[in-house]
């Protein structure tokens, strides 16, 4: 079964972090990486760009609407995912108590719906 993690975070606007903090920020993400090769769990994931840079797509009564992000009315926005494979719920649940980010932000754990 494949699930996907969503993470997300509260984000701090013109925060970028310099060479040594994003090394820093990046061990913790390196080692959970590889723990979910090494399992065979890691199918995909990605770090997002800000959500500012996203790009809202709507149709409303045939009407296309194309709106610049971000939108969500929340403190936390989605930074990034994995979709990782895991026999059942309480193991997806395992992988996200580990993720990194789970310190200090929150991860959705979603079962995806095959589409073939």
């Amino acid at each position: 079964m494949q699930y996907m993690l969503l993470i997300h975070f509260e984000e701090t606007p013109g925060e970028v972090p310099g060479p040594e903090a994003a090394k820093q920020m990046g061990a913790p993400y390196a080692a959970y990486n590889e723990a979910l090769i090494k399992a065979g769990a890691l199918v995909s994931g990605e770090r997002l760009q800000p959500s500012a840079t996203g790009t809202i797509v709507r149709v409303r009564d045939g009407k296309t609407q194309v709106l610049d992000g971000p939108f969500a009315a929340t403190k936390e926005q989605l930074g990034g995912y994995y979709v990782i494979e895991a026999p059942d719920l309480d193991a997806a649940l395992n992988w996200a108590v580990r993720c990194p980010s789970a310190s200090n932000g929150t991860i959705e754990v979603r079962p995806i719906w095959p589409t073939r």
